[in-house]
């Protein structure tokens, strides 16, 4: 497995986070906390220095090395929130092997599908896993269980030695492997070499995440997503913070999750804005966080409300990030520069990157027009940006235009320089002639009291080719009916232009989500299709 192009901008020949980042702390400041994990159903806390944790990845290097994982072989990474992820994540970025995390809500069929597309030689899960592994017969790490052919991860590495000199990996080695989350068709692998991701978030830990040396930053997000290395590894670790996690069974618990953070010393913190719906719908005066000081959120637009009812409870601002599995940071609210954070933005470009808004023939758009996301890479591609879509060279190519990589989301960027998100490319609404942003609908429904979560589509109509729909899942208490649906539709009327107004409301128990939690939009259009023949 290679990249054959080498990264540029004044970054070293060799580079690895393990070796280059995180031993820095360990030598700087061998005491500090560097990980704090929490089993919610006990309470149970492990608590790992930099020192311990160096030590225990060079074991971890050392056994997977041994056990037959080459620098370059893929190894599925698949576990829940508990030190073995941090230690085995640390052990393959160390050793040259390249992790392709994954989570445990993945399906067999789902998880076949990484293994046979990626050309995974290891796996390395718990008995969460195990059932969900026929047929594969490459070599089979166990954390937490052992046997019918397994290799024990953890007494494997406690009879290594604590220390581990391989050779050298290059900037331009392959570095981590994602599948994206699947919004529309098949997931795609993204690529990113030792120095993209490795070194490109530094830009997230000290721009985005505003961390400091020995504060503690909390990421909720699932392991088996990128927001994982953004929030809970790479980010954190290049500013010597201690990562804090909460291992959790079933679905997500609002009431929980302000529980621990009024409980525990959390001083940064990263909720998607999914949860973010859900948690400022609390009786939020129920808690105080003495110890936060700086919230982010990521993976969807925030929509306004969210925020207002969050800073009128807590005090608290939150700072929106963009980005995507394929880059690190790319727009973002950073407290660092002072700049007001105008709801509903996400922000300015991040430093280091040319953004631009481009119509239809790749041309940049004069601010107040709407475009498609793009990202300068002529002559030099910025660090942070993926390598390529791995074993799929016609996607790359789609994606890489005459000098700019394509995100496929559509926003409208003000005269100051902050980006409006509007929709994925697929997800705009084209009606009656007009072009309409479901996000603005959906943020203008869930300022309705009765309103918890929506999701807006565009429905196939003959007069107007396309008109507003709104699925919507009410809050308890509310009784769905066409008085409601009469309501919600002036409720809209009074906050967006009248055109943009859903014109089809439907009452749902719930909405397609993907494993990484974002709403399936295209699932619900395609439902719409076939009701509407």
């Amino acid at each position: 497995m290679q990249c054959a192009n080498s990264t540029g901008g004044g970054v070293p020949r060799n580079f690895n986070f393990a070796t280059d980042v995180f031993d820095h702390w360990a030598r700087e400041c061998p005491d500090n906390p560097a990980l704090w994990c929490v089993d919610a159903r006990t309470g149970a806390e492990q608590r790992f220095t930099f020192r311990e944790l160096h030590g225990m990845s060079c074991q971890a290097a050392r056994f997977l090395r041994r056990s037959g994982v080459a620098p370059g072989d893929r190894v599925l990474l698949m576990l829940p929130r508990i030190p073995a992820w941090w230690i085995a994540m640390l052990g393959l970025v160390r050793s040259g092997a390249v992790p392709v995390p994954a989570t445990l809500l993945l399906t067999p069929r789902d998880i076949a599908f990484r293994l046979e597309t990626a050309g995974v030689k290891a796996v390395i899960t718990n008995a969460d896993g195990l059932a969900k592994l026929d047929g594969f017969d490459g070599l089979r790490f166990g954390v937490g269980f052992g046997g019918g052919g397994w290799l024990d991860f953890n007494n494997g590495l406690k009879q290594q030695p604590s220390e581990f000199a391989p050779e050298p990996t290059r900037s331009a080695d392959p570095g981590i492997l994602f599948f994206t989350s699947a919004t529309t068709g098949d997931p795609k692998m993204v690529l990113h070499t030792q120095a993209s991701y490795g070194l490109g978030h530094r830009l997230t830990g000290e721009w985005w995440l505003d961390l400091h040396p020995g504060e503690v930053h909390w990421n909720i997000s699932d392991l088996g997503w990128g927001k994982a290395a953004w929030s809970s590894f790479y980010g954190p670790w290049h500013r010597g913070a201690c990562v804090f996690a909460l291992d959790v069974a079933g679905k997500f618990d609002p009431a929980t999750t302000l529980d621990v953070l009024a409980r525990y010393p959390i001083n940064t913190w990263c909720a998607p804005p999914t949860a973010l719906r859900l948690i400022v719908k609390q009786d939020l005066a129920r808690w105080s966080f003495p110890h936060l000081r700086h919230c982010v959120t990521a993976g969807e637009p925030l929509n306004p409300e969210v925020l207002a009812l969050w800073r009128k409870a807590t005090g608290l601002t939150l700072y929106e990030g963009y980005g995507q599995t394929e880059t690190v940071i790319l727009v973002g609210n950073f407290r660092r520069t002072g700049a007001e954070v105008r709801p509903g933005s996400m922000g300015k470009a991040s430093p280091g990157f040319h953004l631009a808004l481009l119509d239809e023939r790749y041309r940049e758009l004069p601010p107040g027009a709407e475009g498609e996301v793009a990202v300068k890479v002529d002559p030099e591609r910025p660090l942070g940006l993926f390598h390529e879509y791995w074993r799929n060279p016609e996607e790359t190519a789609r994606k890489f235009q005459q000098g700019w990589y394509l995100t496929g989301d559509r926003a409208v960027q003000d005269a100051e320089g902050y980006f409006w998100f509007v929709g994925r490319k697929d997800d705009v609404i084209k009606s009656s002639g007009y072009r309409i942003g479901p996000f603005e609908v959906e943020s203008a429904l869930l300022e309705h009291p009765g309103v918890l979560d929506v999701a807006v589509i565009g429905k196939p109509d003959p007069l107007r080719g396309q008109i507003v729909k709104a699925c919507v899942v009410l809050r308890p208490g509310f009784v769905p009916n066409d008085d409601l649906k009469v309501e919600l539709q002036k409720h809209c009327k009074s906050l967006i232009a009248a055109y943009k107004y859903p014109r089809e409301i439907e009452f749902v128990e719930e909405l397609p989500k993907t494993t990484s939690g974002k709403t399936r939009h295209v699932a619900l259009r395609q439902a719409a299709a076939e009701k509407g023949g």
